[in-house]
């Protein structure tokens, strides 16, 4: 038994399944939580089984007051500690937000907002008291951007987490917002979401993100956005114009029962944690709060951001300047059209960071996959 606690929602798939294995395997006791039981009864199995941990079972739905209440409950018992809080559990939306459903636009909000922020207050508080402990919330590179509701929430765990860190760094408390991309489970076939134009290097491997994760976690870090590719994302997108991004979402991202990519994304091992799921449900609220739509959205983005839109036309007072003064600008020799560099060369060309989209997307669609680097 160990002499540490650990909280993880939606523990039985993707991200919450790799928090769950690594923690067993570091000597944590585990609060396993998600809505399965079946499910969460044969992970807590497994886990106390390989690792000789204690595990408990909270079976809970986390989109009702009565399901967040029994975790708070476990999380406010001075006699009995949690030392680490994983809000993890989440699900995707594959509509756009016109077409979805308003409760199931509800339910989105209340488990990426308000369940985090709940059940962070009563385990903070908790660990105020005793002036140590640590809060992980998983949150996404689509919070990095403007693409939907899903990227809203993420966007609120994201600001939340590192106010949060600032106001407990003098209490012994660590906050951390854990911000993957695409990552390897099941979750995006799941949801009936469409993958275009990702390249494997995109892909991330769930273990690796957790550890990545948890080493942020211990070291003090407020954000760890996992891999050296997805750190260049969210910066490049930093400089780039909403019109950019939601040209990319209307050009790359597909609707449900559209599957495309590059690869077979292969469902991850259960084995020693939980069986493989069965049929998909509507709504998975016990999977991952890996980034879905709104990841996607942000990844295709960044490849839009290399696209040289055409100047405008001339307004109708204006007179457009004839072709014959096309000439006035020197083409370079050995070529017979206006090259990219000669464009940049104008007055009024692209600023330098075009061209640094460019080449740091090239870079990451090379052909050669290599593992994330650590945050």
């Amino acid at each position: 038994m160990g002499t540490h606690t650990a909280v993880v929602t939606g523990s039985t798939a993707g991200l919450g399944a790799a928090f769950a294995r690594q923690l067993a395997g570091q000597g944590y006791d585990l609060i396993l939580v998600a809505r399965d039981a079946d499910r969460l009864g044969t992970q807590a199995e497994a886990l106390s089984s390989q690792y000789g941990i204690s595990t408990t079972v909270l079976v809970a739905d986390l989109v009702t007051d009565d399901g967040v209440g029994a975790v708070q409950e476990r999380l406010s018992d001075m006699r009995n500690p949690v030392h680490l809080l994983v809000n993890n559990a989440g699900h995707g939306l594959a509509s756009e937000f016109l077409e979805s459903d308003l409760d199931d636009e509800r339910d989105l909000l209340r488990l990426h907002v308000q369940t985090p922020m709940e059940l962070t207050h009563t385990a903070a508080r908790a660990m105020v008291r005793r002036r140590a402990g640590r809060v992980i919330n998983v949150a996404s590179v689509a919070g990095f951007t403007a693409t939907g509701s899903y990227s809203a929430a993420k966007s609120w765990v994201i600001n939340f987490s590192k106010a949060l860190h600032q106001q407990l760094a003098g209490d012994g408390v660590t906050v951390t917002a854990l911000c993957p991309g695409l990552v390897r489970t099941e979750f995006h076939q799941r949801s009936g979401i469409s993958v275009k134009g990702a390249t494997k290097r995109l892909w991330l491997d769930a273990d690796d993100v957790v550890r990545q994760g948890l080493a942020a976690n211990a070291q003090g870090a407020a954000v760890c956005v996992p891999s050296r590719s997805y750190q260049m994302l969210t910066a490049a997108t930093r400089f780039m114009p909403d019109s950019v991004v939601h040209w990319a979402v209307n050009r790359r991202m597909g609707m449900p029962g559209q599957q495309t990519g590059p690869e077979e994304i292969e469902a991850p091992d259960y084995a020693g944690t939980a069986p493989a799921p069965a049929a998909p449900a509507e709504h998975d609220a016990d999977g991952t709060a890996e980034p879905t739509t709104g990841a996607i959205k942000t990844v295709d983005a960044y490849k839009a951001s290399k696209v040289k839109f055409p100047k405008p036309p001339a307004r109708p007072t204006e007179k457009a300047a004839p072709e014959a003064e096309a000439p006035e600008v020197a083409e370079p020799e050995g070529t017979g059209s206006e090259t990219a560099e000669a464009q940049a060369a104008k007055p009024g060309a692209a600023e330098p960071e075009s061209t640094e989209s460019e080449s740091t997307w090239s870079e990451l669609t090379e052909p050669e996959s290599t593992e994330p680097e650590s945050a």
